[in-house]
Parts: C-alpha cells; sequence; structure tokens
C-alpha cells in the first residue's frame, strides 16, 4: 500500500482536496485547470518529492502568511502557479520562456480587480521565480538565444489582451481595488447607477444628464451590452493579429490604445485638474487610478510602435478589399436602415423627431452608451421596435466592421511574381531534386527563392503555417543555407515555418538544427537495371501481364493534351467517379489529379481494350539531374469502375519494362500518406497520426495502397515532417488538412470529422 501511495502524482493529490476548499466555483475550476493542464506535466519533470516540498513552501507562504484567513478564498491556484514558474527553469529555454508570458496576466490582475487571491497569485509566481534557479543548479553550456520574434509577439499580444481582460474583470469583480480598477469606466461602459439617476431627475438643474441616463437606462438588450464592450473586443481582435504578426494588428492596437488614453483624459477631466490652481487630486490612490488610465494605454502604444519591426505581416490584397467592403459598407447600410427605419417608426420615439433630428442623432448611435453622458438625448424609444432599433444600429455597423478586419487575418499576402514558376522549374531541371520534386510545378505554390537565386522552395502559407512541399531545390551545396534562411524569412513574415514530405538528408540537417521529425509517408521505389519480374515474389504481376494481353488490353502512351477527345473524355469520367465515390473531396497538394495532366512533362499511360474503352489510367512524373531525366515518378491511379482485373499490376510493370529500355535509373511509386509498415510509438504526435489514418482508411485507403505497391518488392524511403515550433503543431494540422482538401465544404467536414471520431478498428 505504501509503494502504491507513492506512485501517486502529488498533482492529483491536489486535485483531490480542491473540493475541500470553500472558494468560488470559478476559482475552483481554474485552480483544476492549472493542475491538469500544467503542474502534472511540470511533476513530471520534477519528480513528487521535489513537486511536493515546492508546493508545501509556497502554500505557507502565500496563503498562511501574507493572507491569514483568505486561504479558502483563495484557494491553492498561486501555489500551482508558482510550481510551474519554478518548474520552468528546468526545462528547455524556448519553453521556459512561454511558461513565463504567464507572468503577464498575473501581474496586470492585482492592477485591475486586486482581489487577494490577485495579489495572492502574483506572491506565488514571484516566489516560484526565486525557487526555480534552486531546482535547477548550476547552469553550463552555452548561454540561451534570446527570445525569437514569434514570442516577442506572442508577449506584446498577451499585454495588449491583459489590458482588455483586466477591466472586465475589474467590473465583474465585486469590490474591485486595483489601482486601475478605474479603467474599467473607459474599456467598458457599465449602465448608470440607479441613485444617479434618481438624483439627477430630482434635481431641475439636472434635467439634459436625466435624460441621458434614462436614454441609458432604456437602451438595455444584447445590441448594447455588445456595444458597451466595444472598445474590449478591438483590443482583443488587435491582440489576435499582433500574435499572428500582422501589421493591420499592430496599427489597429496603437490605434486604439490611442483613443483610449484620449477617452480617459476626457472621461476624468484631466487636462482642467492639472490645469487649474491648488491640488488637482483629493489624494494618491485618485491620482495614481486617473493617471494611470491615461499612461498605461499611451505606454502600451508606444512599446508597439518601438517595435513595429517584428510585425511585417501584410494581408492578402483581395481580403483587404473585403475589409474595407465590410467597414465601409457595413456601417452605411446599419446607419440606412437606422435612418430610414426611424423614419418609419418616428412616432414611436418621444419627442416624435424630424429626419433632420434622426439624421443628427447618428453619430450617437455608433459609441457605447456609458459615452454619452454628457451628451442628452434627442429622443428616446417608447415601443420594444424602436428600442431595437436604436440598440442595434450600432452593434451592427461595428460588427461588420470587426468582421472585415478579423477576415484579413486568414489571408497571407505572399511575395509571388509570374515568373516565378518557371524560375523554379529551370532550377528543378538544372540541379535536380528527389522523386516528389516535381510536384513544386503544380499550381497553388508559392517559391521563395534565397539570396544567391540558386535554390528554391515551394511552399503554401495556411493558418499562418508555411508549408512547404519538400525541401530545398537547387544547387546541392546551397541547400542546407536555404533551410536556414527560408526558416528566418518565415518568423519575420509572422509565419511559422514546416517542412513536409522531406526525404532522410534534409531531416537529418535540420534534425542537427533542433527541429522536431515525424515520419508521415513511405515512399517506394523500384530499381530498373536488373528488372526481369521473375521469381515467385513477381507471380502477381505476371499473372496480371498475362491477363491483360488474353484480354485484349493494350498500353498506350499520351500527352493528355495530344489525346484524343474520346479517351480525354473518359480520363475525366473515370477521375470523376473515382472521387465521388469516396463522398469526401479529392486530396491535392501531394496527390496529383486531372488538372495536373496538362503538363506536357508528364506522360500518361493508359490500359484501353478492343472497344476503346479506358480501364486505368496512370501519369508519370519525371525526375531531373544535370537537365535530364533520370527517373519517372508514379502520380494519378485510376481503376475504372467494372474495369479488368489486375490493370493496375499491369499498367505499372508495363511502364517500368519502358523506362527500364530508355535508361531510367528507378521508377518511383511516390508515397503513401499516413502510412508505414511499422507501428509507431503508442505516444506523442506519431501516435495521433496513426489514429487518424485508421479511421480515414475506409475512405483514403493509404495503407491499401502500401500494401498494393509491395507486389512490386520496392526499397521504401521514409518521407518526414520536420517543425521548430511543438507549440505550433495544432496550426500545423489545420494547415495540412487544408493543403489536401482545400475544396472541403462543411457537410465533407462534418463526415469528415465523423470519420476521425469513430472507434479505431484494430490493425
Amino acid at each position: 500500500m505504501t509503494r502504491r501511495l507513492r506512485r501517486v502524482p502529488v498533482g492529483l493529490l491536489v486535485l483531490a482536496t480542491i473540493p475541500c476548499w470553500p472558494m468560488p466555483a470559478a476559482t475552483a475550476l481554474a485552480s483544476v485547470a492549472a493542475v491538469v493542464a500544467l503542474g502534472l506535466p511540470i511533476e513530471r519533470r520534477l519528480g513528487s518529492p521535489r513537486t511536493a516540498l515546492v508546493l508545501v513552501a509556497l502554500e505557507l507562504a502565500v496563503a498562511g502568511w501574507w493572507f491569514p484567513g483568505s486561504a479558502g478564498a483563495i484557494g491553492p491556484l498561486p501555489a500551482v502557479l508558482g510550481l510551474v514558474l519554478a518548474g520552468s527553469a528546468v526545462l528547455q529555454p524556448m519553453w521556459r520562456r512561454r511558461i513565463r508570458l504567464l507572468l503577464v496576466p498575473v501581474c496586470m490582475m492585482p492592477l485591475y480587480a486586486g482581489r487577494p487571491a490577485d495579489y495572492a497569485a502574483l506572491l506565488g509566481a514571484g516566489a516560484g521565480l526565486v525557487i526555480g534557479p534552486l531546482l535547477r543548479g548550476r547552469r553550463t553550456g552555452p548561454r540561451p538565444e534570446p527570445p525569437s520574434a514569434p514570442e516577442i509577439r506572442t508577449l506584446l499580444a498577451l499585454v495588449v489582451a491583459a489590458c482588455a481582460v483586466g477591466p472586465l474583470m475589474a467590473t465583474l469583480a465585486a469590490h474591485a481595488e486595483g489601482p486601475l480598477a478605474v479603467l474599467r469606466y473607459v474599456v467598458l461602459a457599465t449602465p448608470p447607477d440607479p441613485a444617479d439617476l434618481q438624483a439627477a431627475c430630482t434635481d431641475p438643474q439636472l434635467s439634459a444628464q436625466c435624460r441621458s441616463l434614462v436614454a441609458q437606462l432604456r437602451a438595455d438588450g444584447l445590441g448594447p451590452l455588445l456595444l458597451s464592450v466595444l472598445p474590449a473586443g478591438l483590443l482583443l481582435l488587435a491582440a489576435e493579429g499582433l500574435r499572428r504578426g500582422r501589421r493591420l494588428g499592430l496599427w489597429l492596437a496603437v490605434a486604439t490604445n490611442l483613443v483610449l488614453a484620449l477617452a480617459g483624459a476626457l472621461a476624468f477631466d484631466l487636462v482642467p485638474r492639472l490645469l487649474a490652481p491648488g491640488a488637482p487630486f483629493d489624494d494618491t490612490a485618485e491620482a495614481v487610478a486617473v493617471v494611470a488610465s491615461v499612461t498605461l494605454p499611451l505606454l502600451v502604444a508606444g512599446l508597439l510602435v518601438a517595435l513595429r519591426r517584428h510585425f511585417p505581416a501584410r494581408s492578402d490584397p483581395r481580403r483587404v478589399r473585403a475589409a474595407w467592403l465590410f467597414g465601409a459598407g457595413g456601417p452605411l447600410l446599419a446607419c440606412g436602415v437606422s435612418l430610414g427605419g426611424g423614419w418609419l417608426l418616428r412616432y414611436d420615439f418621444e419627442p416624435v423627431p424630424s429626419f433632420t433630428g434622426l439624421l443628427l442623432d447618428l453619430p450617437t448611435r455608433l459609441l457605447p452608451v456609458g459615452y454619452l453622458d454628457a451628451v442628452p438625448p434627442a429622443f428616446v424609444a417608447r415601443t420594444p421596435a424602436a428600442a431595437v432599433l436604436l440598440g442595434w444600429a450600432g452593434t451592427a455597423a461595428w460588427l461588420a466592421v470587426l468582421t472585415g478586419i478579423a477576415r484579413t487575418y486568414a489571408g497571407d499576402l505572399t511575395p509571388q511574381g509570374g515568373t516565378d514558376a518557371a524560375r523554379a522549374r529551370r532550377l528543378l531541371v538544372q540541379h535536380g531534386g528527389d522523386a516528389m520534386s516535381y510536384m513544386l510545378t503544380w499550381p497553388g505554390n508559392t517559391y521563395w527563392f534565397s539570396a544567391d537565386g540558386r535554390t528554391t522552395i515551394a511552399y503554401r502559407v495556411r493558418s499562418s503555417v508555411a508549408l512547404t512541399l519538400g525541401g530545398p531545390v537547387g544547387a546541392p551545396e546551397a541547400r542546407a543555407a536555404a533551410l536556414d534562411q527560408f526558416s528566418r524569412d518565415c518568423l519575420a513574415r509572422g509565419w511559422k515555418p514546416c517542412f513536409y514530405s522531406i526525404d532522410a538528408d534534409t531531416a537529418l540537417a535540420l534534425a542537427g538544427r533542433g527541429w522536431s521529425i515525424v515520419q508521415i509517408a513511405e515512399e517506394t521505389r523500384l530499381g530498373l537495371p536488373a528488372l526481369t519480374f521473375r521469381g515467385r515474389q513477381w507471380q502477381d504481376v505476371r499473372t496480371a501481364l498475362n491477363r491483360a494481353a488474353r484480354d485484349g488490353l493494350r498500353a498506350e502512351w499520351y500527352r493528355f493534351r495530344d489525346a484524343p477527345p474520346a479517351i480525354a473524355a473518359q480520363i475525366h469520367a473515370v477521375s470523376a467517379e473515382w472521387a465521388g465515390a469516396k463522398g469526401l473531396p479529392e486530396m491535392r497538394f501531394t496527390l496529383g489529379g486531372v488538372a495536373e495532366l496538362a503538363d506536357d512533362e508528364v506522360r500518361c499511360l493508359l490500359a484501353v481494350d478492343t472497344t476503346g474503352r479506358v480501364h486505368g489510367i496512370t501519369s508519370w512524373l519525371p525526375v531531373y539531374r544535370d537537365g535530364a531525366v533520370i527517373a519517372w515518378t508514379l502520380d494519378v491511379m485510376r481503376r475504372a469502375p467494372g474495369g479488368a482485373n489486375g490493370v493496375m499490376e499491369f499498367l505499372i510493370a508495363t511502364a517500368a519494362q519502358h523506362f527500364r529500355d530508355e535508361g531510367a535509373e528507378y521508377v518511383s511509386l511516390s508515397g503513401a500518406p499516413l502510412a508505414h509498415r511499422e507501428p509507431p510509438p503508442p505516444t506523442g504526435l506519431p501516435h495521433l497520426l496513426d489514429r487518424a489514418a485508421v479511421r480515414l482508411e475506409p475512405v483514403y485507403g493509404f495503407r491499401a495502397l502500401l500494401a498494393f505497391k509491395a507486389k512490386f518488392q520496392p526499397q521504401y524511403r521514409p518521407l518526414y515532417l520536420a517543425y521548430a515550433d511543438p507549440a505550433a503543431l495544432p496550426a500545423i494540422g489545420r494547415a495540412v488538412l487544408h493543403a489536401y482538401l482545400p475544396e472541403l465544404t462543411a457537410g465533407q467536414s462534418v463526415r469528415l470529422a465523423r470519420r476521425l471520431l469513430r472507434p479505431a478498428k484494430p490493425r
């Protein structure tokens, strides 16, 4: 029993004690999330004895000494945060810096809400930073590298997001006492206080203020609520842009902070106070709060401007034009509806407004109601329909603006000229590449070129991930340097580089640079000089050749552009029926289709019977070296419904014999995504990819394809995915999915999700 107890993680014991703490439900949920997401992984690195010692020390310091009597309300969250920050000292520098980004919200919450739990969290985090070096011991090895551009962008995004969330937390807190709690009146406009309303409406001298407060009180509902949190929404949207490295997000954050600084100065009469004789503030606390409401947004804006070089990413011009359409057309439409509807419902307002009055009142509909204390309303709504019209006009206008800005984040502007594809093809023909390199000539790719122009990399940007199609192509001695240069250029643009479908040599070079490597496919190659199809292992192939001769099938070579109309029509029909039978769209990216057959360098081999019917289709991509074709790669492989048995074996064997007679070195049967002969480790990303492959097998049959290729006794060459940032794996997964299925509809997405969530069948 004692040994079993020793094996129980300390984090699980902490989870078991959380219900015993008399604390709010929100604090309990936050504590559970912190223990599960952060505490347990740190414990695996520190070990249970050291974890228990650190937790006890932190709990005594935070709850028992600094906040006597409040430990129940605080709970174990401060100690867990301290443990996480202490454990970060034993992690790699990249993860250490990222975990310490937690300090941003931890340090800013006491400035806004100012609750004992906020100060306790700050104290626990600080104590964890002090304990951390003691756990790590004496530092050895090279000095850690400075933070990268993505980490700087993430830090600034957290600062801006905290400036948006902090006032919301101060508003939700029962008694917000932080020095910056006053900012909740600037960032989040709140409804009027009933006592202020009664005092204003009983004083004849305050009739204008009374009408303004009445208008605010009656402008309730979801629309005015959304409009009230507009500044916080703008800051959160800007923070997301900063995280993505967007120049638009940078200037949106700067502009919003400048407007908030101006609003704070106006709301608290800062300039008149400073110019008036005597003491401008009643006490020090008021001075700090009022001055902070202006200086904090100014400091954030200045910091962003100073670090603007880290935000070079610009959006696709098409999405920018769409954003202008949303940003200009949405408010114009909302104002038009408000003006026209107000005129039709003018008798539902008190007093009845004129058309000019409705027009002059439009600007007030675009501001949160909390900003209109000094603006007496021209009229108020007397019916629900009029209240909805007044409450939603500004909300609809700003939602359109925010939607337009958010849409620009989804499109990445890639530097591509009209001659890039031809230039990349020339490098491919001149220097050659691997068996998959010809795919870089396909439509949809963007091309990066090294500074000396000797190497190129084909890539696609999806979800801020620069997903390459293979490794560098060009001069062999310059390819290693191209890996580093491409990665630096991607990070400078706000993208996460990811090398996809690379060979072992490129993967080894990246692994030496600290990248993580995962096998994602297995290429099969068939050597040609000694190919004879003799022996028992070739029995299936010989049977297919003999059956084809007996059934009158013949192999015919075509350039797709030169194929007779009847043959071309059958190719289109076979491909369409093959794709439609799956219920999901045809995969792209490293898997070609009919569109890729139009290249004159691609050769098509068809199985045609005596009546002219096409039974099977294959296409072959050239592999270059020093300007000459030295091998061929199988791409499209389609069998017509009801086609002859063994037709694909017949076509591949015939093509191999033909290329052997031409002097080619090998044929590649291409790679099968998410398929490999040996089962992956039962944990980590390889295990997740294996589970996805099992669930997708009934649709795309990658493993069946790999088993089919085994009939040709091939040589197996693994293909890899390389990534530098493990935190980018979710974005990389989305990028790969979008690259393979760019035309995935909503219904197909649901069917795909069902297949992925379906229980896996045993291997």
